[in-house]
This record gives structure tokens, sequence and C-alpha cells, in this order.
């Protein structure tokens, strides 16, 4: 059984088709110029249709047949969105998931949140939400999430989204239900029904369905974030299953059996099927490396470290003041002293207190009640050095596994797939 999924990212569109556990065939495209203050949604399906059309000749290369592939799943960039008619032509522009400066929604908003709530601030989906209607050009008929709005295309009925994408717009996965309040600061006509990531929605429509030689009983299933399809990518849905992502930030999301959320210190959770994903992620990370060592002299110094031999140095390695999790502290300073005249040493006592930082992320989770890991995997470049691995497992107290793949367009179709 084939499954498709596609990944909108920032810069382009991927796609992937596995079989089973067997990555089959990738492909890609990029999405059209635009301006930045001037989205037009129809550009990432533009980009959707070419990246399709290339992954179709790439199946037929491999004696393929595209008709096949019996479902496919979206993801996109999480509080990306725009409003489009009944026919999902945009009525708006799209907002990007980092735009921001919705000060005046954002007062609407608090004046009816008790407490913390992850749709508050200027730059909130929800508040991103009510700009849209601001500016929308006429009536609209849906609020559409980015992979939402390219889902609907492919169904070619809008109306649907997923419980990861529509959690940052308010709503609650465990009630299944938009906030009784929403009423008051956008129209419930407007939201989506929100489905479980990977439960089916319907299915392709026939002018899709002919255009790219996929079979007319394809269904298309709910999809899910980016961040979450990546994840997906790295590892099987299991309780007590992690993954931390060592990028210029350390990430970190774990399955757990119970919801924990603590906007406070940036911590919370998605759901999927019966378990939560929960997520955070420390400031630490690959940028206050490259601040200190050109990739060159990590390379090198690593090979020099010896893990076993712990430097007994406290760092709390920062690239500047301000933390997020496990410590909420806009102005921590960095902790980088005293600094060794050894560069080996420098280096391996900041990689032992990220690897502190990681192992107390993790705790933080525990102590709320969340799941322990049972088994961690790493994505992101800090995966390759083997030095911090070996750090990082006495630290955790398990040896870390690298993932085979963290390409976000696998993991959605992992979803298409289950």
């Amino acid at each position: 059984m084939l499954a498709l999924g596609i990944d909108i990212g920032t810069s382009g569109v991927r796609t992937a088709v596995v079989e089973g556990e067997r990555l089959v065939s990738m492909a890609r495209s990029e999405h059209p110029p635009q301006d930045p203050a001037k989205i037009d949604a129809m550009g990432w399906w533009q980009a959707v249709e070419q990246c399709l059309s290339r992954q179709m000749s790439a199946l037929k290369e491999l004696g393929i047949d595209p008709s096949a592939i019996s479902g496919v799943a979206v993801d996109g960039t999480s509080g990306t969105m725009v409003l489009t008619d009944r026919d999902l032509t945009p009525v708006s522009p799209g907002l990007m998931y980092n735009s921001g400066g919705f000060d005046t929604e954002a007062n609407q908003i608090a004046a009816l949140v008790d407490g913390p709530h992850i749709t508050l601030g200027s730059n909130s989906a929800l508040a991103r939400a009510m700009r849209l209607v601001a500016l929308s050009e006429r009536s609209p008929a849906h609020l559409l999430h980015q992979a939402d709005f390219i889902a609907a295309k492919i169904m070619g009925q809008g109306g649907q989204s997923d419980f990861n994408n529509a959690l940052k717009t308010s709503f609650d996965p465990k009630t299944e239900s938009w906030p009784a309040w929403i009423d008051q600061v956008i129209d419930p006509g407007l939201l989506p029904r929100v489905n479980n990531p990977g439960s089916p929605m319907g299915p392709i429509a026939q002018e899709v369905s002919e255009k790219f030689g996929l079979s007319a009983d394809l269904m298309v299933h709910a999809g899910t974030t980016d961040s979450i399809a990546a994840f997906l990518a790295c590892a099987p849905m299991e309780e007590g299953v992690a993954v931390t992502s060592l990028g210029s930030t350390l990430a970190i999301k774990l399955l757990s059996a119970k919801r924990i959320d603590d906007p406070g210190v940036g911590l919370y959770s998605h759901r999927l099927g019966d378990l939560w994903l929960v997520g955070g992620a420390s400031n630490t990370g690959g940028a206050v490396l490259k601040q200190h060592f050109t990739d060159e002299q990590l390379r090198t110094l690593s090979n020099l470290i010896d893990p076993h031999s712990p430097t007994g140095l406290d760092y709390y390695p920062l690239a500047g003041p301000g933390e997020r999790f496990p410590i909420n502290d806009p102005n921590l300073p960095p902790r980088l002293h005293p600094r060794p005249e050894d560069q080996v040493t420098f280096l391996q006592a900041m990689l032992e207190g990220m690897a502190a930082i990681e192992a107390r992320c993790y705790e933080e989770i525990s102590t709320r009640g969340g799941s322990a890991p049972t088994r961690i995997y790493t994505a992101g470049g800090g995966a390759k050095n083997a030095k911090w691995t070996a750090i990082r497992a006495l630290s955790l107290g398990q040896t870390p596994v690298t993932s085979k793949s963290d390409e976000a367009s696998i993991g959605v179709a992992k979803l298409a797939r289950n």
C-alpha cells in the first residue's frame, strides 16, 4: 500500500511516497516569488501542483502506477492561514506563521481568557485569523490553515482541519471543541470541523485525480503541522518515544499518556491518536557553539574529547540573555565561566551543559506527570557529533538513537499510511 505525504515548507513543497516503512520516492518544488505583504495562497497550490507532477513522473520512471497510492495527507507551517469562499478561492491574503503586530485583536482575546492561554499575544494564530477577517475583500466561507487549504484543494471542498493545526487557533483537542467565547471574536461559521490527525476526511476530487493519474478512491487524511510531521518521520507513535532536535536551538518532543500544558515556559501538547505530543524548546544549541567555534574546529576538537572524564564546569550555554524552557526567564544570562585555556575542555563543558539542559527538559515533563522518555531519537546537525551523543547518553541515562530521517513529507506520508 502506497501513501503520499505533502509538506508545505517556508521555501517550497516536498512530497514523499512510502510503502510501509520504506521510502519509495521524493520530489520537490519551490514557491513562486511573492510579496510577503500580499501573499496569494494560490501560490502554495501552484507549488503543490508542480511538485505532484514531478512526483508522479518519478514514480512512473520507477515503473510504479500513481493510481496505486491509496492515501494522502498534508502538513503545513503552524499558524499560517487564509480565508476563502466556498469555491476555495482566497478572499484574503495569506498570513504566515511569523506575522505579528495584531495588538487590537490580542487585547480582545485577553479580555475573554483567564490565565495563561495559547491564543494570547500579538502574534497568536487566533489574532491572525481575526485580522484576516478584517482584510478580506468579500464575504469568506472558510478559515483554512495552510495544510487545510491544500487538503481542501485536493478534495474539492473546504471546512476541515486537524487537532494540531487548530490548536493555536483555540481548538481544544481534549474536549474536541472550540471555546465557548469564540463567537465574540470570530464568526463560528468560518471555523473548520477538526479531526484527529490521520483520520479520513474525504475522497480526492475527480479533477485532481484525473490530472495526476491518481485513483478516484484515494482518501485524503487529516494532516498536521510541519514540526509534528518531522517528529513522525523520526520516530514511531508509541508512548515514551521522544525526539530531540539539535539545531540552532534545542527542541524536544515526547509522546505522553498525559497532556502537559504550561504556556509560561512554552510547554504545550498536541494530540496524536490517544497520546499527547508534549513539546518545548530551549535557547541553547548550535547557535551558541557557532559563536565560539568554526565547523572545522567543532569536528577537530570533538574528536579529542573524553566523555567519561567530565570537566566539572557547570555551564548554561546560551547565545545571549534569555531562556524559554526548562527555565522561563527572558533575562537569564549565559553561564560560560570560568573559561579554561584549553579549547577542548571549553567545548566539552559547553556540550555537557547542553546535555544537562536536555535532561532537565525531560525531567520537567516527568515532574508534571508526563511520561518518562523510554527511547530518545535525535534529529538535526548535532546528531552527527558522536562525542556529544556519548555525553548526552551519560546525562540522559540512555543512548540516543540517530534518526534515519526528519523529512516532514515522510512523516506526513506515514500519517496517511496509518
